[in-house]
């Protein structure tokens, strides 16, 4: 059972908690859980091993009452349902957040995604680190891969997810010119 529980003052986010199980993903949480952004959480919160998602409350669903990251309409992008975090926009290129990056202590970790110019995404595993991209997933249809990549400094506020998006923007253009050459067959 998913719960959710909507933060208008925060980017208009809701925050869903995911624990991992054996073999899959099953979605826990509370709607007494406290507000994504602000550190705190709640006893049950707090006893929770997966991270916070950031999902867009306004991204349609093909699934009433499922959110739009699990129930994408037909034709959507993947990663439909997450937020884009327009600061981050540069050169044409936008991150988005899958898990909250914002915290007083700072994440060192995290989970996200890149909008290339021409609307093509990848996925992001982030951690704090000095290693080179490198291939989780390699590209298919919906995306052009999912990597590693390490973010020079930990995330506390949205500026410093800027910082960071743009320190690894080099890596990321000069990867997906690889992908987009391999795939074009020049």
């Amino acid at each position: 059972m998913v719960s959710i529980r909507y933060w208008p003052a925060v980017r208009r986010q809701q925050t869903i908690y995911l624990q991992r199980s054996e073999s899959f993903l099953c979605a826990g949480g509370s709607s007494s859980s406290g507000p994504p952004r602000n550190g705190a959480r709640n006893s049950h919160a707090a006893g929770m091993s997966g991270r916070r998602l950031t999902t867009d409350p306004n991204a349609a669903s093909s699934v009433p009452g499922q959110p739009a990251f699990v129930a994408r309409p037909p034709g959507s992008p993947v990663y439909r349902g997450f937020i884009i975090v327009p600061e981050t926009c540069t050169d044409g290129w936008c991150l988005g957040a899958i898990t909250e990056f914002e915290d007083p202590n700072g994440r060192d970790g995290g989970d996200a995604f890149v909008i290339a110019p021409d609307g093509a995404r990848a996925g992001l595993v982030w951690e704090v680190g000095t290693g080179p991209l490198q291939e989780i997933l390699p590209p298919d249809k919906e995306r052009w891969g999912v990597y590693a990549i390490s973010f020079p400094h930990p995330t506390r506020t949205v500026d410093d997810l800027v910082s960071a998006f743009r320190a690894v923007l080099p890596q990321l253009k000069a990867k997906y010119a690889e992908v987009r050459h391999a795939t074009s067959g020049e």
